[in-house]
């Protein structure tokens, strides 16, 4: 995935000239640097993406398009499961973590729309991640769905009060998860 872009590169993804995007860096309504010795300018990604959402320009230039799913499960299986099943929709860009630590390294970088998160991870519940998402604005419009087999009522509320938007018991029925997770995106 391209981190860093040229100005040219980013006018074709904004669907503007070149000059419209080189006046908006220049003013500071879009953020970026120049390459030191020269006057070339480049745009990292993220500040591109705001750029975008700030000027309701559409993102489907910069990504493929499809909504982004975090997998966060230790239990390999379940993992494969839901690639596959997300994958062959067509609808959705997989990426898979196994533990807390790994998830919060992937979002960082992938930003991902939904978060599959499985409540009981190796190194830390799902509802710690919960709420880490949340304290971050970035990720206020990310959807979270807790995965789990073994939690009562209480957790479950607890769980929903710590940023989860959906709790989903083991075993679920993918057909209908999948759905709900459309529901979720909107898509």
């Amino acid at each position: 995935m391209k981190t860093v872009f040229t100005t040219g590169e980013a006018a074709e993804i904004c669907k503007v000239s070149q000059q419209t995007i080189i006046r908006c860096f220049d003013s500071g309504r879009l953020k970026g640097f120049r390459v030191p010795g020269s006057r070339f300018r480049r745009i990292p990604r993220d500040a591109l993406i705001q750029f975008m959402k700030d000027n309701g320009i559409p993102p489907d230039a910069l990504d493929s398009g499809k909504s982004k799913i975090l997998v966060v499960d230790d239990d390999p299986e379940i993992v494969e499961l839901f690639v596959d099943v997300l994958e062959r929709d067509g609808r959705f860009e997989v990426r898979t973590a196994d533990s807390g630590y790994t998830a919060g390294l992937i979002t960082n970088e992938f930003k991902p729309d939904l978060v599959i998160l499985d409540y009981m991870l190796p190194d830390v519940n799902g509802n710690v991640v919960c709420k880490t998402l949340r304290e971050r604005e970035e990720f206020n419009s990310t959807k979270i769905i807790i995965v789990s087999g073994v939690v009562n009522q209480d957790e479950i509320n607890d769980l929903l009060k710590s940023g989860a938007d959906e709790f989903v018991k083991k075993p679920f029925n993918i057909e209908r998860l999948v759905e709900r997770i459309g529901q979720l995106l909107t898509i």
